[in-house]
């Protein structure tokens, strides 16, 4: 083979061709490429479908998406990394999840949803309305809630909302929910009530309350909001008056035991 002439100039040829097109694919790839279809616009929209420049996002700011873009977007149109560039999104902290797409013929379109919190969970995160625990700073008065591990916060954003429908025609607000280790339900009042359910027949035990409520507990409530309130009873419930109620005359007394 290697008296063939005319052989080894196709097999040299072949060679130097392979050679020639890796070293155009490698100048391609690093400067002749990046001159066409670069990148010029990132359109940043919140998942509600509005441009964050025309105040779609409520959380993340204009400061964290600009640092973003300039620091970390690299390549043109052809050659960004979506998945990276999702990645960066989804790290911030207030941003739930991300989509990313090309935008022909210089940019990309980023969709943006952020989380909205809808109490704390405990004294160092807060929960989103998909029961969803993430950790941000955030001064603003919502509802706690507590349970025996992060994993409740699911359960305990579902009862909240149970919860919230039940009270609505008592127009009784709810500041606190508890989940104690042993799987009762506690509600803490934004009237400074405290209600008992326990673990068993939650809703129907908090919807006689509400049922009783305006028959009989409202009167209670006339010059001092319950205390506290034990629905855990199979045919009533226990209630707790303030000392200072507790103290007015025997009717009102024999009525804090029905």
């Amino acid at each position: 083979m290697w008296d063939n002439h005319q052989l080894l100039r196709v097999i040299s040829n072949i060679m130097l061709m392979m050679v020639a097109a890796a070293a155009l694919y490698v100048v391609n790839q690093r400067f002749i490429k990046p001159v066409f279809f670069p990148l010029k616009q990132v359109n940043i929209l919140s998942a509600e479908g509005v441009g964050a420049n025309n105040g779609g996002l409520h959380y993340v700011t204009d400061e964290e998406i600009k640092r973003l873009v300039k620091n970390n977007i690299t390549g043109n149109f052809f050659s960004v990394d979506l998945i990276a560039v999702r990645e960066l999104f989804i790290a911030l902290p207030w941003v739930r999840d991300a989509k990313v797409e090309r935008e022909w013929p210089h940019g990309l379109t980023i969709m943006l949803e952020e989380h909205q919190p809808l109490a704390y969970w405990g004294s160092h995160a807060l929960v989103n309305i998909f029961g969803e625990v993430f950790r941000v700073e955030l001064d603003k008065k919502l509802p706690v809630f507590t349970g025996p591990m992060e994993a409740s916060s699911q359960e305990v954003t579902r009862n909240y909302q149970t919860f919230s429908k039940i009270l609505m025609p008592l127009d009784q607000s709810i500041a606190k929910i508890n989940l104690s280790h042993r799987y009762a339900w506690r509600i803490h009042l934004e009237n400074g009530t405290v209600l008992d359910l326990g673990r068993e027949e939650i809703e129907r035990r908090l919807k006689r309350y509400v049922s009783v409520y305006e028959y009989g507990l409202e009167q209670l409530t006339q010059q001092e909001t319950l205390a506290y309130v034990d629905l855990r009873y199979p045919n009533g419930f226990a209630v707790r008056l303030p000392k200072v109620v507790q103290q007015m005359p025997d009717a009102l007394g024999k009525e804090e035991k029905t």
